[in-house]
């Protein structure tokens, strides 16, 4: 194929050849940056300026450090993280690690180990590893940052008191009664101001306080503060920005190598965490803006991480400070309405900017007000609503050690601290095995509550212990796991005891004991005990009782009903006669109608699906009608145990969560919605279609879906009855015909001679005629399903025989009354079993489609 050639040519510029089925070329794009993204640059930037500065000095580190740092983690983890809002820098996080680093091997060696850490985080990212990052419990992250948090505050005390601080949390504790002695009041006033403004300028009341409440709280207190220490003439210790001819650049790591190896892990973990978990929560932030707003991918963890370490890398050779994720500024940025992130690397560039230009104007700033400002940012650093999380999931004493230990030991100490403790805490919650025996009414009930393994094995057969010979047991197991130990014992006692003359019953929720041959594991978690359940039964399953006689071994010799999970049904395979040639005239297993070497699952009569034969020759759908004049082939009895179970297993189980609901309904008496008439079919689970319960809809459920014609003579006063008693007593406001996919009355219309003799069968099944005669009719259109013509004939019956029976509604005089004064709607429903879909007649007439529901507007 010749290659593409543009039809017109331009004699002035150079003609680009392509590729044959290559789109052109495209001219290289404008670089451009949205207004949005200006705007939140310039947020960012007013309050990563101080904070920079602030952080900087609480460190220990030059103040141009903390510049480096915000200006590095703008422009390169801007550029290359997976993250494009969130906005990296110095973080409070990273004060405590970094001043310790700085104390114990000097500011070059310390830069050093930012370089190292940043080649770890590359290593980390290359290997996908960000997701494993954020497995590390959050009680223990948010532990470490309220550790960080407080061992902060404590320091930068001293320095709005007007000293100096020291070395360690202990010590400046002890310092603390001292310093409050000899404190100065210049410094003091300076720092209250700022605390003042910080806090007050974000509820400045009023509406024409808006614009002024967008300009960062940060940026107004250490300005505001600036500017009345200046005023007044005080005399304060101030920023000291020395010549960038003279800022320290990294060196070569010196120190013992075990105590640099402790040290450059340290900063990683902290770096990787605090970013990962950032990047997480500006995913949150941005989903919460509102519609309209413009979308921002999700952010690629493993990206980011790349990003941050390449960040550490370059700031810890020019001098900076570790780079991580930061909350305060992400939140602005994204609260700023940035798009994109030019916003972050923007904010970088301004940085640079402001390092470069406005020296003069920093060192107009008081120590006292950054100190201020830090010592702010470590205390809301110990958040109240992580403490409320942590309690309110039983991890409260995990968040505690980590806490503690950050702030008297370390962060690398204190986050290995609380690793243990939630490592033991686990193992803990995994052993706690409550165990109660207790007689009620002849029947002895032992209740295991908890996790079922070998460490329990000796409470549970002491319990069992004491339960007589002879004497009817109830065994309940209320967990999600079971060990082989616990299940061998379980089954051993059950096997004594049912010799001895005693009835066991076995009944769970969530515990495995690997009765079910399909399950491989005893331990297997989110299975039911009970014998022969299903290894992927829901966990919320309703489980049977165990026959008395039964062990846990033999379950599957007599019955494999399933426990009732939620939309899925009792499922006994219990063995049934297969169909003989005598009493079909053909091979065992065939169908009558079957030719030899025909797909099992079609049949040469019917356009339609045959239901698929299961391995004793049944059909898995009791509701498909076998051909009139057809033979079939009665199934095997079940028995009424499955009846029992059910019934046992409601009482037990589902009876307490619904008595309340069925109570009221009793008192108030049934007030429906709906009427919905559907098919008798076993699949048609009417409140699983509409997410409805207990007196929200009035069914009426019949072979076929077949509503009989007013004054008919073979018209069925039961089903008109019922449409009377819904519209006129109870006031429903709509009535909804559902039919559904693989119909067998459908099936059997289509096959439906007029010689065979008429049973009550066929002469219900005559009301469907009508369907049969508005398919036949070529001067209507066949409904239709959208997107597609219906598959078969049979399909095209059921949909319809939809539309028909909704004309026969019409013809009751009580519906077309309620028509008539608009109190009533009339909804046409097609349910496709095999897609779990349903389809919700549109249009009349002319161009008849069921839809699916999912496409209709259902807000109004």
């Amino acid at each position: 194929m010749p290659a593409c050639v543009p039809t017109r040519t331009d004699s002035k510029r150079t003609q680009r050849i392509h590729r044959p089925h290559s789109p052109p070329s495209t001219p290289p794009r404008r670089f451009r940056i949205a207004g949005a993204d200006v705007s939140a640059a310039i947020a960012v930037f007013l309050i990563a300026l101080p904070l920079s500065l602030g952080i900087a000095l609480a460190t220990g580190a030059p103040l141009q450090a903390g510049l480096v740092a915000a200006a590095v983690g703008g422009i390169v983890a801007g550029r290359i993280g997976g993250s494009p809002l969130q906005v990296s820098g110095p973080a409070a996080g990273l004060t405590v690690v970094t001043a310790d680093l700085i104390q114990r091997y000097g500011w070059r060696t310390t830069c050093a180990i930012t370089v190292l850490a940043g080649l770890a985080q590359l290593g980390l990212g290359c290997l996908r590893v960000a997701r494993t990052a954020l497995a590390v419990s959050p009680a223990i992250v948010h532990g470490m940052l309220a550790g960080i948090g407080v061992t902060i505050a404590v320091a930068q005390l001293h320095i709005v008191l007007g000293g100096t601080p020291q070395s360690s949390v202990l010590a400046n504790l002890r310092a603390l009664p001292a310093q409050l002695a000899g404190l100065d009041p210049a410094a003091v006033a300076v720092s209250a101001m700022t605390l003042t403004l910080l806090l007050l300028w974000p509820r400045i009341p009023g509406r024409a306080c808006r614009l002024l409440r967008r300009v960062p709280a940060a940026l107004i207190a250490v300005s505001g503060a600036t500017a009345a220490a200046a005023l007044a003439g005080l005399v304060l210790p101030k920023v000291d920005l020395p010549s960038w001819r003279s800022h320290a650049l990294a060196g070569l790591p010196e120190g013992p190598a075990l105590g640099l190896v402790a040290a450059v892990l340290t900063t990683t973990l902290v770096c990787s965490v605090q970013s990962l978990l950032g990047a997480v929560a500006v995913d949150k932030l941005i989903a919460t803006r509102p519609r309209g707003s413009a979308r921002v991918g999700r952010s690629d963890l493993d990206r980011e991480l790349l990003g941050q370490g390449a960040a550490n890398i370059v700031s810890g050779t020019l001098g900076g400070l570790p780079v991580a994720g930061v909350a305060v500024r992400s939140s602005a940025n994204v609260q700023s309405g940035a798009v994109s992130r030019n916003s972050t690397m923007l904010h970088g560039v301004l940085v640079v900017v402001a390092a470069l230009l406005m020296v003069p104007i920093l060192e107009l700033i008081p120590l006292a007000s950054l100190a201020a400002l830090v010592m702010a940012v470590g205390i809301q650093m110990v958040s109240l609503h992580h403490i409320r999380t942590v309690t309110r999931h039983r991890e409260a004493l995990v968040y505690a050690v980590t806490t503690l230990g950050v702030v008297f030991l370390g962060v690398l100490e204190g986050v290995t601290l609380g690793i243990a403790v939630a490592v033991a805490v686990a193992l803990h919650r995994l052993t706690r095995t409550r165990i109660t025996h207790d007689e009620k009414e002849g029947v002895h009930h032992v209740h295991v509550r908890g996790q079922l393994t070998f460490l329990a094995v000796p409470r549970l057969s002491r319990a069992l212990h004491h339960v007589p010979q002879g004497s009817h047991v109830v065994v309940e197991l209320d967990g999600s796991f079971m060990d082989h130990a616990a299940y061998e014992a379980l089954q051993d006692w059950q096997k004594t005891h049912t010799a001895q003359g005693g009835t066991v019953d076995l009944t769970s929720r969530r515990v495995a004991t690997g009765t079910d041959p399909g399950s491989a594991d005893p331990g297997a978690t989110g299975t039911s005990t009970d014998t022969g359940t299903d290894a992927h039964a829901d966990t919320a399953s309703a489980p049977h009782t165990a026959h008395p006689t039964r062990h846990l071994g033999s379950a599957r010799a007599e019955c494999q009903c399933r426990p009732w999970t939620p939309w899925r049904n009792h499922r006994c395979e219990v063995p049934r006669p297969a169909p003989t040639a005598s009493a079909s005239g053909q091979h065992p297993g065939r169908h009558p109608d079957r030719q030899p070497g025909q797909h099992p699952d079609r049949h040469p009569n019917r356009h339609g699906d045959a239901p698929r034969p299961t391995e004793a020759g049944q059909t898995t759908d009791p509701s498909v009608l076998t051909p009139l004049g057809g033979t079939s082939v009665p199934p095997a009895p079940l028995g009424g145990r499955q009846l029992v179970h059910g019934i046992t297993a409601f009482q037990r189980n589902t009876a307490p969560l619904v008595r309340g609901e069925l109570a009221r309904l009793a008192r108030e008496g049934q007030r429906p919605t709906q009427l919905f008439l559907t098919c008798a079919d076993s699949r048609l689970v009417t409140s699983m279609i509409t997410s409805s319960g207990p007196g929200d809809l009035f069914v009426v459920r019949n072979v076929g879906n077949l509503v009989p014609p007013p004054g008919e003579e073979s018209g069925d006063d039961s089903v008109a009855a019922a449409i009377e008693y819904a519209v006129d007593v109870l006031h429903v406001r709509s009535i909804t015909v559902c039919g559904h996919s693989g119909c067998g009355a459908m099936q059997a219309l289509l096959q439906s001679d007029p010689g065979q003799t008429q049973t009550p069968l066929r002469r219900w099944l005559r009301l469907g005629v009508p369907s049969l005669e508005r398919m036949a009719d070529d001067r209507r259109p066949w409904p239709r399903l959208a997107g597609r013509a219906a598959a078969d004939a049979v399909e095209q019956l059921c949909l319809t025989n939809v539309v028909q029976q909704l004309e026969h509604l019409r013809a009751h005089e009580s519906v077309a009354r309620a028509l008539r004064s608009g109190e009533l709607e009339l909804h046409g429903l097609y349910f496709h079993v095999g897609e779990a879909q349903a389809y919700l007649l549109q249009g009349q007439d002319e161009g008849v489609v069921f839809d699916h529901v999912g496409a209709v507007d259902l807000t109004a």
